[in-house]
């Protein structure tokens, strides 16, 4: 799922003043180059979602989603499919859309249904894909949130890290309080996020593994979900994909979202 500048300080400065640095980081241009990629968006990947329950047991699912940026409104289309362990059909098309304002919807449909359904807001934050993903992870508001902080810098691993604390307006439909991104700046791409829960206080861990660079735009090969304090996780692998399908208002259609 991103290029990052930000003003840095050496030596003793950066020892002594690190509240300082925080101040003064440009948090504009922290998040210019993801806002910009979600902005271009016009991806197709394919892979699978793969939910490991406390017991380490695991269900796999084939998993295709198609993104595209239409002048001020992102959709994504999560084509869900049948896991080869289970009887059940839990195959699921999943639309997303993100509005510039923060007029955001979740549509869902299975198969046999005429007609997708809208998520109720008060869903969003129900763990469909697994223990891990809710419904409005895949929509990554957090980028354009009204509230941006740089907190300094931090070591993720190896990485040495940008971090900022994104926090959503009074318009912002989210069940999030807040979300804290990591940000390698030599490859411009968040390596790690933890999202807070409003409700619960429950804190999940994102941590993106194998970013490579496709046709101008960096992708994870796998993303890992984790609740803190919680047994249980949920992976997203990305096996193939282009950063340059082609897609149209077809591939988002009503027709499209009830087509299985």
């Amino acid at each position: 799922m991103r290029a990052v500048r930000a003003a840095r300080y050496a030596g003793l400065i950066a020892a002594l003043l690190p509240a300082l640095w925080a101040q003064t980081a440009n948090v504009n241009d922290l998040f210019a180059t993801a806002r910009k990629q979600i902005e271009t968006s016009d991806f197709r990947v394919t892979g699978h979602l793969v939910a490991i329950d406390a017991a380490g047991a695991r269900v796999s699912y084939p998993i295709t989603i198609k993104t595209h940026w239409f002048s001020g409104v992102l959709r994504e289309f999560i084509d869900l499919g049948q896991p080869p362990s289970t009887h059940a059909d839990l195959r699921e098309h999943i639309l997303l859309e993100m509005v510039s304002g923060g007029s955001h919807t979740i549509q869902i449909a299975h198969p046999g249904e005429t007609s997708a359904h809208i998520v109720p807001f008060e869903k969003w934050s129900a763990h469909p894909l697994g223990p891990g993903f809710d419904y409005e992870d895949f929509l990554e508001q957090q980028y354009f949130w009204p509230g941006q902080t740089s907190e300094g810098q931090a070591k993720f691993g190896a990485r040495n890290c940008d971090v900022i604390k994104s926090t959503p307006g009074p318009a912002d439909r989210t069940h999030y309080a807040q979300v804290k991104t990591w940000i390698d700046p030599s490859i411009g791409f968040p390596v790690y996020a933890e999202k807070t829960a409003k409700e619960t206080g429950a804190v999940k861990e994102f941590t993106s593994y194998g970013v490579r660079q496709e046709e101008g735009h960096r992708f994870a090969h796998q993303i890992e979900v984790t609740t803190r304090g919680q047994q249980g996780s949920t992976l997203l692998i990305l096996d193939r994909g282009s950063a340059k399908a082609k897609l149209t208002v077809a591939d988002f259609s009503p027709a499209a979202l009830t087509h299985f």
